[in-house]
């Protein structure tokens, strides 16, 4: 094949690469923490985290191998070489009703957690249709915009989280760390379970490796941004237990944030970090919202042939605002963010599988 240009609309192993963690790390990152340190002891959670991470890990394998198998064409145009129509219709619309809601997670928790830390005198409901109308503005634009952008956002992003581990190591206290292998067989299970959750994501894979001049060397590159998610929650899970300890963590909302807020610069030059931290978090928000958005303007194009792009948007655009504002309090925002979870298990997993399973019975697909 011939080597990739800008100008073209494809992508290359990079650009999936990158669209793999600008995908998982959003939301679940901020509170990923609190979640192991609730299910273990002191730092059991990281052996949670890496087996979480490998499960991850293995099913970014298979999404990216099933879509690998059929070069250059879109979800929906080989599913229906390896299962019947009304399967396929019922797959089209649990992809978009998946999508939605987690578009509509994203926009909503950005706008509770923006009002929090940075406009506490703004409405939510305010902030929730600003960031969505930012977001739909990207998703009308090239599909291979959106994962170009994430070559630009990511490194940013992971700069920053880096840079708040690193500048919280004066309160580092590895004590904080010992003894280890402390947790019952029961909390390593929750803990695994938290971390995959945090991890999914990887379903994009399904949507956007059609856009790949080599798809071959998709599952490689898709293994890798993977990695490069364990990597990073390790490294704040790490830095949260050895700053905070394990009880503290575990009764934090967002110990992320929290890191952040602990940071002291020098000479007065940022008097509050976290509101610094969370400008480029948003960019990550943003990537995963923008993401989603577009996977469900192509399922639902998918079922409606003569769909045009910009009029599924305008209709898919009030639905996700009316979502994300029904949730009437915090909890029920958690509670909607673990519903999402468990559908994912179905979007990302078990599909995927059976789907990679029946190809390689019945030979369809390229090697």
């Amino acid at each position: 094949m011939r080597s990739l240009e800008y100008g073209d609309e494809e992508v290359g192993a990079k650009e999936i690469m990158f669209a793999v963690p600008s995908m998982v790390i959003g939301i679940g990152i901020l509170f990923l923490p609190r979640s192991l340190a609730n299910e273990t002891n002191f730092y059991d959670g990281a052996v949670s985290l890496l087996i979480g991470g490998f499960l991850a890990v293995f099913f970014t394998w298979v999404n990216a191998k099933l879509a690998s198998k059929f070069p250059g064409k879109p979800l929906f145009s080989f599913v229906p070489l390896l299962v019947p129509k009304p399967v396929v219709f019922v797959l089209k619309m649990i992809l978009t009703v998946h999508a939605m809601i987690l578009a509509a997670y994203e926009v909503r928790m950005i706008a509770e957690i923006a009002k929090q830390y940075l406009f506490d005198q703004t409405p939510v409901e305010v902030l929730s249709v600003l960031f969505l109308l930012v977001v739909v503005y990207a998703v009308s634009g090239s599909r291979v915009g959106i994962l170009r952008l994430n070559i630009l956002f990511l490194p940013i992003i992971y700069c920053v989280a880096l840079a708040i581990s690193f500048m919280n190591i004066a309160y580092f206290d590895y004590h904080n760390l010992f003894p280890v292998l402390t947790t019952d067989w029961n909390g390593y299970v929750a803990g695994i379970k938290q971390s995959f959750f945090s991890m999914q994501g990887f379903a994009i894979l399904l949507f956007y490796i059609a856009l790949m001049n080599k798809p071959k060397e998709a599952p490689k590159a898709a293994v890798k941004g993977m990695g490069m998610v364990i990597l990073l929650y390790l490294v704040l899970f790490t830095t949260c237990i050895g700053v905070f300890s394990n009880d503290s963590t575990s009764t934090m909302v967002f110990p992320t944030i929290e890191l952040a807020k602990e940071i002291q610069v020098p000479g007065g030059f940022f008097e509050r970090f976290e509101s610094l931290f969370f400008t480029i978090w948003i960019m990550a928000i943003f990537n995963t919202a923008a993401m989603s958005l577009d996977m469900t303007v192509i399922s639902l194009r998918s079922m409606f042939k003569k769909l045009k792009k910009k009029n599924a948007i305008i209709i898919i655009s009030p639905m996700v605002y009316l979502i994300c504002m029904y949730p009437q309090s915090f909890i029920e925002i958690m509670g909607f963010g673990k519903i999402i979870s468990y559908s994912g298990v179905l979007v990302a997993i078990i599909l995927p599988s059976i789907l990679l399973i029946i190809a390689k019975i019945r030979r369809i697909g390229e090697s």
